[in-house]
C-alpha cells in the first residue's frame, strides 16, 4: 500500500446548507459526513491524517478525536488557504501529499488508494480525480486541450458558457508532490469572483511551468460527488441507507419492508433477526440473533441479547436481556436494564431501572431509580415516587415480590424478599420479608344510602324543600 499523508478539508461552514452546523458535521445514516472521509483515508492507507478546521472548530475536532490531528484555519479565505494551513503539520514532508475535501462522502478507500498509487507510479507533480455527470451544476470543470491534455480548472461561478457546458468534472480530491504544492501555492492569488485562494489554481501554475498532471477518471462518477445542499444531503441519506440495508439483509436479518426500515450505518443486526415495517435502528443499536424488533420501534444506542422481542415502542440507551420482550406502547428510557426473559407491557415507562429475570411489568407503569429483582410482578397503574422535588431516590424490590395494582412506592423505600403490596397502597416505609404492606383508607358501606338518594331527587323534582345530605 502507497504512503503518503492526508489532508482532510473540514473549515467551511457550507452556506448552501442554509445551517449554522459546520457542513463536514451533518449527519448521513446518524454520521457525521466528515467520518466517512476519514474511513476513506484510513483505509487507502494514509501514514497520518491532517484535518483542517475552521467553523464550529471544537465541535468539528471532538469529532475527529484521535483519528486525525486538526489545524486551524482560523479566517476562511477558500480551499488553497486551508491547504496552506496545515503546511506547519507537515514539517519537511517531501513525499505524496492526498488532499480531500470534507464533504466527500461516497469516497470509498479503494477509489483513494488507486489515486495515489497512479500519481506515484507516474511521476506526477499533481494527480486529479475526476468523473462526468449527466448535470455538472455546482461542480469546477476540466478544460482539456486539443489533445486531451488538462488545460486548467475552472469553478463554476467563474465559467464561459462554453467552459459550463462541460460534462467533465473536478471531485476535488488530488494528490501532490508536497514540495511542488507549497511552491505552487505561494503564487496563487485571489483573482476570482469570490475573492479566494482556489486550490485548483495550482493545476494552471504546474502546468504553465511543464509539471506534469495527471487525471483519473472515477470509475464510478458517485466517488466524485459532493454535498452541499440539503437535497443533496438527503439524496446521499437514501443511498447511504440502501448500503446499509442490503448489508443487514446479506448478514443474515429479514427486513419485511426494507423501504420502510432506517438503520443507521453503526448498528449491528444478528442473523435470523426479524425487522418489521416502520422501524428506526440508530446510533451504535446492537442486535443479537433471532429477534423480532418492530414495528413501530424507535432505538438508539440500545443492546438487544438474543430472542427479546420489541414491539411499538421507543428504548433508548438500553439493554435487553435474552428472551425478554418491550411493548407494545413503552417507553424504555436510558439506563434501563431488562435481564433474561423480563417482560415490560403497554404503556409501561423505565427510567434508569434494572428489571430482574422473568419479572413483569406488565402494564400502565412508571419505575424510576428501581432495582427490580428476579419473578416480581408489579401491577398496573404502579409508581415509583422517586423524585422529591430536590433529588432522586431508589426503589429496592427483591425477588419474589408481588405489588398490587395502582399501588404508590415513595422512594426511598425496600420492599424485601417474597412481600407484597396490597393493591391501592401508597408505601412510604420498607415492608419487611415475607410481609404484607398496606396503607389506604378504611373502607365503610352506608346501608339504604341509594334508596334515600332516589327518595331525594323524587322530592326535589315536585318542587319540596329540604335536602339529603351525603354522609
Amino acid at each position: 500500500m502507497e504512503r503518503f499523508v492526508g489532508i482532510v478539508l473540514a473549515a467551511g461552514l457550507g452556506t448552501r446548507m442554509k445551517s449554522r452546523v459546520p457542513k463536514v458535521m451533518h449527519e448521513i445514516c446518524g454520521r457525521p459526513m466528515l467520518l466517512y472521509v476519514l474511513d476513506a483515508v484510513e483505509a487507502a492507507g494514509a501514514a497520518r491524517t491532517i484535518v483542517v478546521v475552521g467553523h464550529g472548530a471544537d465541535l468539528v475536532k471532538q469529532v475527529v478525536g484521535s483519528r486525525g490531528e486538526c489545524v486551524l484555519q482560523a479566517e476562511q479565505l477558500g480551499t488553497g488557504h486551508a491547504v496552506m494551513a496545515a503546511r506547519s503539520a507537515l514539517g519537511d514532508y517531501d513525499g505524496t501529499v492526498a488532499v480531500v475535501v470534507g464533504d466527500a462522502a461516497f469516497l470509498s478507500g479503494d477509489d483513494l488508494a488507486a489515486l495515489v498509487r497512479k500519481h506515484n507510479e507516474s511521476g506526477a507533480a499533481a494527480t486529479m480525480l475526476s468523473a462526468v455527470f449527466d448535470d455538472p451544476t455546482g461542480y469546477g470543470r476540466i478544460v482539456r486541450g486539443p489533445r486531451g491534455e488538462i488545460v486548467r480548472i475552472v469553478e463554476e461561478k467563474d465559467a464561459s458558457p462554453d467552459e459550463a457546458a462541460i460534462t467533465e468534472v473536478n471531485s476535488s480530491i488530488y494528490c501532490f508532490s508536497a514540495p511542488a504544492l507549497f511552491d505552487a501555492l505561494r503564487h496563487v492569488a485571489p483573482d476570482n469572483a469570490q475573492r479566494e485562494y482556489y486550490l485548483t489554481d495550482v493545476i494552471g501554475i504546474m502546468i504553465s511551468r511543464g509539471l506534469r498532471v495527471e487525471v483519473v477518471r472515477a470509475r464510478d462518477p458517485l466517488s466524485a460527488r459532493g454535498i452541499n445542499t440539503r437535497v443533496q444531503l438527503a439524496e446521499a441519506e437514501g443511498i447511504f441507507r440502501d448500503r446499509v440495508r442490503e448489508r443487514v439483509m446479506l448478514e443474515g436479518a429479514t427486513l419485511m419492508d426494507p423501504k420502510s426500515t432506517f438503520i443507521d450505518a453503526d448498528v449491528k443486526v444478528g442473523r435470523d433477526t426479524v425487522i418489521l415495517p416502520f422501524t428506526f435502528l440508530q446510533g451504535k443499536t446492537v442486535i443479537g440473533e433471532g429477534c423480532t424488533i418492530g414495528p413501530f420501534v424507535r432505538m438508539v444506542d440500545t443492546q438487544v441479547a438474543d430472542g427479546a422481542s420489541v414491539s411499538n415502542a421507543v428504548v433508548v440507551e438500553s439493554v435487553i436481556g435474552p428472551g425478554a420482550t418491550v411493548g407494545p406502547y413503552s417507553y424504555m428510557r436510558p439506563g434501563t436494564v431488562l435481564q433474561e426473559k423480563a417482560k415490560v407491557g403497554t404503556f409501561v415507562e423505565i427510567k434508569k431501572s434494572t428489571i430482574g429475570k422473568g419479572s413483569k411489568v406488565p402494564h400502565q407503569t412508571y419505575l424510576g431509580d428501581a432495582t427490580v429483582g428476579e419473578g416480581v410482578n408489579i401491577g398496573a397503574g404502579t409508581i415509583t415516587c422517586n423524585y422529591d422535588g430536590w433529588q432522586k431516590h431508589p426503589t429496592i424490590i427483591e425477588d419474589g415480590v408481588f405489588i398490587g395494582s395502582n399501588s404508590n412506592l415513595v422512594a426511598p423505600v425496600k420492599i424485601a424478599r417474597g412481600a407484597y403490596v396490597a393493591a391501592g397502597s401508597t408505601i412510604t416505609r420498607d415492608v419487611p420479608e415475607g410481609a404484607l404492606g398496606i396503607a389506604r383508607g378504611l373502607q365503610k358501606e352506608i346501608p339504604g344510602w341509594v334508596q334515600k338518594r332516589l327518595e331525594r331527587r323524587k322530592n326535589t323534582s315536585r318542587g319540596e324543600s329540604g335536602g339529603l345530605r351525603d354522609e
